[in-house]
């Protein structure tokens, strides 16, 4: 995963937005990113979308060129602040903005520094064109702490929080009710993976993300995880952060962890199997089954390919034919 090989420095927004009850406001926040009214980026392609009714959360898998991609994630993200009115928006899943999130990740041949540079002139930009618009930083754009978004979304109380009156965000004005604040920021990968109990008891699925989570001792490494109500069921929302590891090597999808390098910069996760099988076990343990694992996009390495991909047939929405081609 270190060189691209078509000459392109390549980076990955997952792009989280407070809608997905609405197909057509959705597909139009994402056709934004690709440019309108002769503002093309031909070097970004939308690789995925994945909408969660329940949640009432889409995340939008935009990738391209670091140089075209920040641009190409404004534009996105204007349309979103348009459509989405956070007064009225309903879901299970926590949330404090219209655009919830925007994490910049490498995926070749590009540091994470620079993204995390990419990801504060976007902020910057933001704030100029959105009134009302409030950000906070994380990872690299979060100079000089560098704190995770964990960390800020603790200090926020993002997990819980519903009054935004006493809210200070890093960028922007106190943030007003329709657009809320929204996280910006930098990292290695970070993939979502989430696995369904067969359960209602939602403090049992609390009980095995606790388990599971990477800063318990016997959790899995740079795995954060939270439970969920979710279709009658309760689901294990995992994400599955990228750590550094100078001894990781390729590995096979059976092994616990998966190893790929950006630049020569070696990284590891917990393999989306191991997190299943983990879960499954833990869950079995209460004479509990699992109903299945949904990877919310993308692996790195695949993201990277169906980047590479994408970018080279100069196929704009690919989230429309990827099904044909990868799965």
């Amino acid at each position: 995963m270190s060189s691209s090989g078509l000459g392109l420095r390549l980076a990955a927004c997952l792009l989280n937005i407070s809608e997905a009850r609405r197909k057509h406001i959705v597909e139009k926040i994402a056709n934004a990113a690709l440019g309108k009214n002769g503002q093309k980026h031909p070097e970004v392609s939308v690789l995925n979308i994945f909408s969660d009714q329940d949640y009432n959360r889409s995340v939008i898998t935009i990738a391209g060129s670091i140089d075209e991609l920040g641009n190409s994630v404004l534009a996105a993200c204007l349309e979103a602040f348009q459509s989405i009115d956070m007064q009225v928006q309903e879901g299970i899943h926590p949330c404090l903005g219209a655009v919830d999130l925007i994490p910049i990740y490498p995926l070749t041949d590009v540091r994470v520094e620079e993204c995390g540079a990419v990801a504060r002139s976007l902020a910057e930009n933001l704030v100029l064109h959105v009134p009302g618009c409030s950000i906070f930083l994380f990872g690299e754009a979060d100079l000089p702490e560098k704190r995770t978004l964990v960390q800020r979304r603790k200090q926020l109380g993002w997990f819980t929080r519903r009054d935004f009156s006493a809210l200070e965000p890093d960028l922007g004005a106190a943030p007003a009710r329709r657009c809320g604040l929204t996280g910006i920021g930098a990292s290695p990968y970070v993939m979502n993976c989430n696995v369904t109990i067969d359960s209602q008891d939602l403090t049992l699925g609390k009980e095995i993300a606790s388990a599971i989570r990477g800063s318990n001792v016997n959790g899995l490494k740079g795995v954060q995880a939270m439970a969920f109500p979710h279709e009658g069921k309760i689901e294990i929302a995992c994400n599955v952060e990228s750590f550094q590891d100078q001894e990781a090597t390729e590995t096979s999808d059976d092994s616990q962890y998966m190893a790929y390098s950006v630049l020569g910069d070696c990284f590891s996760y917990v393999s989306p199997h191991y997190i299943e099988a983990r879960i499954k076990k833990l869950a079995s343990d209460q004479g509990i089954g699992t109903i299945g694992r949904a990877l919310i996009g993308f692996t790195p390495q695949e993201c990277r390919n169906c980047a590479e991909y994408a970018i080279k047939k100069s196929i704009g929405e690919f989230w429309k034919i990827r099904g044909g081609i990868f799965m």
